[in-house]
């Protein structure tokens, strides 16, 4: 299982919310990329980036930010955030990153989910923000009356790759992730899943890596000290 650590990117600065909640911001630090850096150190190929500007404006206000963690690391690196147009999609993929991640326009604009897909392929992930069962979109502000397993299916129709899921209860709380809805995806879906919200422990990483999941994205776990990111690479391995 791969291992994603993810930074959260708020005016140019390295940045954690909890449960979503803008009003609920630590800055953890002032430069991405030295802490890109230090996940390269440990032993890291992934990066997970989030735009948190960018999921609210739509716009890329950090591009420049993700081209200098691009340039100075060997990571692969994906990207979410207020990514709503192919002019988005090409900014981002031409600027060296690997995967971009659609959200909620891929729940409410489909043709555009398609002609990405149909551009770019595996090199479009969509993620799938869970709440209740339902895809919640908008920076978590909305949910749409659409069941996320049925629309994880719909996306396999389309021949999306990758799912990042999340469960929006377990996000940033440190309680401990939803190894019951993982293992169930993982056992009824023909896509790449990888886990989000909630990734607390060794633990929790061993039990995700047993379920045979492609991967599992730590955020606030890795800030905290709570989770050694060396040592869980090895445990997911």
């Amino acid at each position: 299982m791969k291992i994603f650590p993810a930074i959260d990117i708020y005016e140019g600065k390295a940045v954690r919310l909890f449960k979503g909640d803008y009003a609920q911001m630590t800055v953890y630090n002032d430069d991405p990329l030295a802490v890109a850096r230090d996940f390269e150190a440990a032993g890291a190929t992934c990066l997970h980036l989030v735009d948190l500007e960018g999921a609210k404006s739509g716009d890329t206000p950090n591009l420049d930010t993700v081209k200098h963690i691009v340039q100075n690391t060997d990571l692969f690196t994906e990207i979410g955030g207020g990514i709503r147009s192919m002019a988005t999609v090409n900014a981002y993929l031409s600027a060296g990153v690997d995967r971009v991640i659609l959200g909620t326009a891929a729940v409410c604009d489909p043709a555009f989910l398609r002609e990405a897909v149909a551009a770019w392929g595996e090199r479009i992930a969509v993620g799938v923000d869970i709440r209740d069962g339902k895809v919640a979109i908008k920076g978590w502000t909305e949910t749409a009356e659409k069941d996320a397993m049925d629309f994880c299916r719909e996306l396999e129709t389309l021949g999306v790759r990758t799912v990042i899921c999340t469960d929006i209860s377990r996000d940033g709380a440190m309680q401990g992730t939803n190894h019951a809805l993982y293992r169930t995806m993982s056992e009824t879906l023909a896509l790449d899943i990888v886990a989000s919200g909630g990734v607390s422990s060794l633990s929790d990483v061993e039990e995700l890596a047993k379920t045979g999941l492609y991967g599992a994205i730590i955020g606030k776990a890795y800030y905290t000290g709570a989770i050694d990111l060396r040592r869980a690479i090895e445990v997911a391995l």
